[in-house]
């Protein structure tokens, strides 16, 4: 059995984890929205990527759910003090990653190999990949015009009225060929709870040529990152409602629809299952809120259970 989950920040990273504390290392492999890279200080940064590497290996910060744990500061305060921004917090052991994949990307490397190699040295068993070797870049179409997706998002934190996005550079962009062959030969696909405007939509941009108008083409499931009308964290909910969408698990269906077959969505929501179901997909309903280790895998062994895999 081969699985491949769709993932980006910090929900998508917590469900990646709990899938890795069930599936063989041969059975799981995390495809990464690269979406909100940026460079910054002349690095090149890949926030939803690290997140989920760093989940994987028991490096994130357990406050924040990103960067490091047991992080110092003192390149970016001193940085700051002589006017450089100090509006996205590099961590010291941060900028270590930043640094060594800015490195190889300029002598030639592509992206996949440098995360493999990161994951390796991090004692990742489980394959994580970039969406794409290619640039593609998340813009955000505001009330105050287009904005990169770190200006709006960390620089600006969410306040300006979203209007839509646009994935700049995905129509030109291919799948990373190791992400291309795991969709090719997966038997599910798991898009986890990760914000669907931002973080799954780039994914479903670069690989819609592969779509085929089948949806996903195999056992595919979709948890809801909307819980009671709310995101646990980032600004779904934000930006469903901005665009005039109310923000509901039933929402989250929606914008799926069509790709996948089968849809988690939390109980205090159970009340939408017909409405879902309605979609023509399968629902279940359980607690998807994953505060600890155990509840990631017991999250990811429920959606396992639900597309029939047995593990």
């Amino acid at each position: 059995m081969k699985i491949v989950a769709l993932a980006g920040g910090v929900g998508g990273a917590k469900l990646a984890h709990g899938l890795a504390q069930i599936l063989k290392p041969e059975e799981l492999t995390v495809i990464v929205n690269t979406g909100d890279d940026f460079e910054h200080y002349g690095l090149y940064i890949c926030p939803d990527l690290d997140t989920v590497c760093y989940t994987l290996a028991g490096l994130a910060n357990p406050e924040t759910g990103w960067g490091r744990a047991d992080e110092s500061w003192n390149v970016i305060e001193n940085a700051s003090k002589l006017g450089g921004p100090d509006w996205f917090k590099l961590g010291d052991r941060d900028l270590g990653t930043h640094l060594e994949r800015t490195r190889r990307l300029k002598a030639g490397d592509s992206l996949s190999q440098i995360t493999q190699d990161f994951c390796k040295a991090w004692g990742i068993q489980h394959t994580v990949l970039p969406m794409s070797d290619q640039p593609i870049r998340t813009m955000v179409e505001t009330d105050e015009g287009e904005l990169a997706f770190q200006e709006y998002f960390v620089h600006r934190r969410c306040e300006p009225r979203v209007k839509g996005f646009r994935f700049e550079g995905a129509e030109v962009a291919e799948p990373a060929v190791w992400a291309r062959e795991a969709v090719a030969s997966a038997d599910a696909i798991v898009v986890c709870p990760s914000n669907p405007w931002v973080s799954v939509d780039p994914i479903l941009a670069v690989f819609s040529p592969l779509l085929s108008g089948e949806g996903l083409g195999v056992r595919s499931i979709a948890v809801s990152p909307i819980i009671g009308g709310e995101a646990i964290k980032g600004p779904a909910a934000k930006m469903y409602r901005e665009l005039g969408i109310e923000p509901s698990a039933l929402a989250v269906a929606r914008h799926y629809q069509g790709l996948i077959t089968h849809f988690v969505m939390d109980t205090v929501d159970s009340q939408l299952i017909e409405s879902v179901r309605g979609l023509n997909m399968q629902v279940t309903v359980t607690n998807t809120v994953m505060k600890s280790h155990v509840e990631r895998k017991r999250l990811a062994s429920e959606i396992l259970e639900f597309i029939g895999v047995t593990v």
